[in-house]
């Protein structure tokens, strides 16, 4: 091959599995939304890793630490579903920008508990409370508006920028919360989200009406427990995507190693707030270099086989942690979990998105909520109560041999879903 045509060749691989950025270019709708929901994540993610460090300092307790997710599960679950049912009776726009807006009012209340030096963890349960009911109702609505902006084919790529932007902020932003933290204390690293937080608020402020989009000859959906049942009896009939949630919940119940981090930067590694702040971001990275290489993910179709594949990848490289002692290392099984989540969400995102109509996607997409955000929360304590009666290590490495168990068990059980064909998307 000459030359030239080799070079063009390597460059047209090149491009190929580089990311797809097709949705930023074909929407400017999802292009603010994506930039809004990027800025906002850095200032969350601090407040994420800062509540941690908070209560730990506070407590000295991993359990406390784990509390900290359990606190924020019960409003996820009952918020979410109903949230999701809000979210196909009535304009998404205006539901987002009111959860959206609650989300930064906590913002404040946390400035002001630290400026104050309230020193009370209950103070920091309630508001983490708070905003997981705010949470709940805005990150399906935001799921819900997304298919509304961008052709159904570019799905796979948007929402592997979805979590990308979700993860810089995991990256980034918990490197910036102890670098605030150690330059002026709790107060700015809460300060900083209420700044940051406004970009998201923007983008929302920018989009157009989207209202739900009602079946031919179905009416307007009405919020309610018969609009919620009404959710859970589609997806009761819907064995693929009940393989998404059940597979993600062996992953984030199981084998979320977060709220560890504290006791591990010390116990393991022989740090402190800058270990934790490190071991925070590694699974971002690791998404963040598969993200890098994402090209291919639109051209995958089978989506069932990819996210079990993922899904193991993630109980081992959890399990692996659990027995390092080097930091480097540590790291490196962490940035691994973190690429094999990424492309786990993608495809499940997707899946959902795909396969189930707009008069439904809020319903689905809070059922979505409650797995992933509640997943990890639920993790938190599992984690956090497990390793307080045995070990560290025993808790990391029993979790992720758990993890694979539980994906090799549901996927015999539901081996359709390992067929999946992303060309005919079936519920």
């Amino acid at each position: 091959m000459p030359p030239a045509t080799y070079s063009d060749a390597v460059a047209g691989g090149l491009r190929k599995a580089l990311t797809d950025v097709r949705p930023l270019q074909v929407s400017a709708d999802y292009r603010r939304l994506w930039i809004g929901n990027t800025v906002g994540q850095l200032g969350q993610q601090m407040t994420v890793v800062t509540v941690a460090i908070q209560v730990y300092a506070l407590t000295r307790s991993t359990f406390s630490v784990g509390l900290v997710g359990l606190f924020g599960l019960v409003p996820l679950i009952v918020f979410g579903l109903y949230g999701g049912a809000v979210a196909d009776a009535m304009d998404r726009r205006r539901l987002a920008l009111v959860a959206s807006a609650g989300l930064w009012f906590l913002s404040l209340l946390l400035v002001a508990q630290a400026a104050l030096d309230l020193r009370s963890v209950w103070v920091l349960y309630a508001v983490v409370a708070l905003q997981s009911a705010c949470y709940a109702v805005n990150n399906p609505t935001r799921s819900a508006i997304v298919p509304r902006l961008i052709p159904t084919e570019l799905l796979p790529a948007a929402n592997a920028l979805n979590m990308a932007s979700f993860n810089l902020g995991f990256t980034v932003g918990p490197l910036l919360g102890v670098v605030a933290i150690g330059a002026g204390g709790y107060t700015a690293a809460y300060a900083i989200d209420t700044v940051t937080f406004t970009a998201a608020l923007y983008a929302l402020f920018k989009l157009p009406p989207i209202p739900p989009q009602p079946l031919e000859g179905e009416q307007p959906t009405r919020p309610g427990l018969r609009s919620v049942i009404d959710g859970f009896r589609f997806l009761r009939t819907a064995r693929n995507l009940r393989m998404t949630f059940v597979l993600d919940l062996c992953a984030m119940v199981l084998a979320q190693p977060r709220a560890l981090f504290p006791a591990l930067a010390g116990g393991f590694y022989g740090g402190g707030v800058k270990t934790v702040g490190l071991l925070q971001a590694a699974p971002a990275i690791g998404s963040l270099l598969a993200f890098a290489f994402s090209g291919w993910v639109s051209k995958v179709r089978h989506h069932g086989l990819a996210i079990a594949v993922s899904v193991l990848a993630y109980g081992a490289a959890v399990a692996a942690f659990g027995f390092t002692r080097a930091l480097w290392l540590g790291v490196l099984f962490l940035a691994m979990s973190g690429a094999a989540d990424m492309i786990s969400a993608a495809y499940r995102s997707t899946m959902l998105q795909t396969a189930v109509p707009d008069n439904l996607r809020g319903r689905l997409q809070g059922v979505f909520t409650v797995v992933v955000a509640g997943g990890p929360r639920m993790g938190d304590f599992v984690a956090g109560s497990t390793a307080a009666l045995t070990t560290p290590t025993i808790a990391l490495a029993g979790g992720g041999l758990a993890c694979i168990v539980g994906v090799l068990f549901f996927s015999a059980r539901e081996r359709a879903f390992l067929a999946y064909d992303a060309r005919h998307p079936v519920p």
